[in-house]
């Protein structure tokens, strides 16, 4: 598994790059949100990669936030009919947290949009992601940390790691909401995830 790249920019385009490691050079396919944030040709780069193996072709997808090849994964993992190509076309047509919020909002119209997907592809990605993705931050606005005292970013990383030990994103937003109530804003991530496994455990 290629987890990373960390070499030279050689060649860029919007949907892939060049990447001299030592060496070698990593053909990378990549999504438009990622290109926008490359460096200059010749520069040092980082990504993030996904390798995907098919009978006659190892193919390797950069990205370059976390948020990003998260969302790569959960859509060709989950979203039946939902290759990679698709998958990066997604990203380029919409920024992650746009994704999300128009995931959560069921808002069909929005993905249908995004160039590759038609409106029975979005109704699929809507039905089996709306309760697989992680919380949302309504763009331009602030998550559901604020109104228990908590930073966007401690609420969702608490809520995360809660959805990767089996809770629904629903659950894991209540189960935040009303551990920080008792325990505050002070508390850590690790304070605030113990303790709603214990409330789950105690309620059962």
């Amino acid at each position: 598994m290629i987890a990373f790249l960390h070499g030279t920019l050689v060649e860029a385009s919007p949907t892939e790059v060049l990447v001299d490691v030592h060496g070698v050079g990593y053909q990378v396919f990549i999504p438009l949100s990622s290109y926008d944030k490359l460096p200059a040709v010749g520069q040092p780069v980082r990504l993030l990669t996904e390798l995907i193996v098919r009978e006659d072709a190892h193919l390797l997808y950069g990205f370059a936030t976390a948020e990003e090849r998260d969302t790569f994964r959960l859509l060709i993992h989950t979203v039946n009919g939902i290759g990679p190509k698709t998958a990066l076309s997604v990203l380029s047509g919409m920024s992650v947290p746009a994704f999300r919020e128009a995931v959560m909002r069921g808002d069909v119209r929005a993905l249908s949009r995004i160039p590759g997907v038609g409106r029975k592809t979005a109704e699929r990605i809507v039905v089996e992601l709306k309760d697989k993705l992680g919380p949302v931050l309504p763009v331009g606005g602030t998550g559901g940390g604020v109104s228990v005292g908590l930073t966007d970013a401690k609420w969702n990383d608490a809520v995360l790691a809660l959805m990767a030990l089996g809770y629904k994103s629903g659950e894991a937003q209540e189960a935040v909401r009303a551990v920080a109530a008792a325990l505050g804003p002070q508390a850590t991530v690790e304070e605030l995830v113990r303790a709603a496994l214990k409330r789950s455990v105690s309620a059962k």
